[in-house]
């Protein structure tokens, strides 16, 4: 369980509550008006900034003391994170050791990872001459690698197309559920959390609402998410 306890995140004069938890393996969409605070929200569990109150924990243990390296989880973002002198294999292989010293054993993890998302063939390539679509899935098999129980999505598929998008949403969707992983993504579009989550934490108004049935968030917004949707 991802637990947020009487949580205050502060960015300048923002700030944001959050008092909820989270059940392990749910797949939650954070969804509300261009600057409420979804990444702020994201930031907060990955430990790029700490709450000025209360606590966020994992499984009953307070994450707060540990770097964002440290902490179990993974996060996919907008531009992927990769780096452009190495091939795909040794991108994904850094999910497995920095040093990229891999044994046979984790060569052949890194091919396996690469081969679940379709990629296998292309070990070789470099970044630049992959697709959008392509690099989005070296980002998503360096975290079947890593198989951390969080998976968070920063818009990592913001630049695609909207059928590459919907499909890139689907194989992440089905990566999580293979490996059992808590999936939290931010996203603009109700759509996209309707196709993937089945909850959905509405931020609005300096407050990260409890998670709900992602219909009824969608269904019955408050006001200010009503207003960023159009209804």
């Amino acid at each position: 369980m991802l637990r947020f306890d009487n949580v205050l995140l502060e960015q300048g004069a923002f700030r944001l509550r959050a008092d909820f938890s989270i059940s392990e393996g749910d797949h939650v969409a954070l969804i509300g008006p261009s600057g409420a605070g979804k990444s702020t929200l994201l930031a907060a569990v990955a430990g790029f900034l700490e709450p000025t109150e209360g606590s966020i924990s994992w499984q009953g243990v307070d994450l707060g003391p540990l770097g964002p390296g440290d902490r179990p989880m993974n996060i996919l973002f907008q531009d992927n994170n990769l780096f452009p002198h190495l091939t795909v294999s040794q991108n994904v292989g850094l999910g497995l050791r920095p040093d990229l010293k891999l044994s046979k054993a984790e060569i052949q993890k890194v091919n396996a990872a690469l081969a679940q998302v379709g990629l296998d063939g292309k070990t070789e390539r470099k970044p630049a001459s992959l697709s959008g679509g392509q690099m989005a899935r070296v980002a998503i098999a360096r975290a079947v690698l890593r198989s951390r129980p969080l998976m968070l999505l920063d818009e990592p598929f913001s630049a695609l197309g909207p059928a590459l998008k919907r499909e890139m949403l689907e194989l992440v969707s089905r990566v999580a559920k293979d490996t059992g992983s808590t999936l939290l993504m931010i996203t603009h579009e109700p759509e996209d959390a309707r196709r993937i989550a089945s909850k959905t934490i509405v931020i609005a108004g300096g407050k990260a609402s409890a998670p709900v049935d992602t219909e009824e968030a969608l269904s019955n917004p408050p006001k200010a998410l009503a207003a960023y949707l159009g209804q």
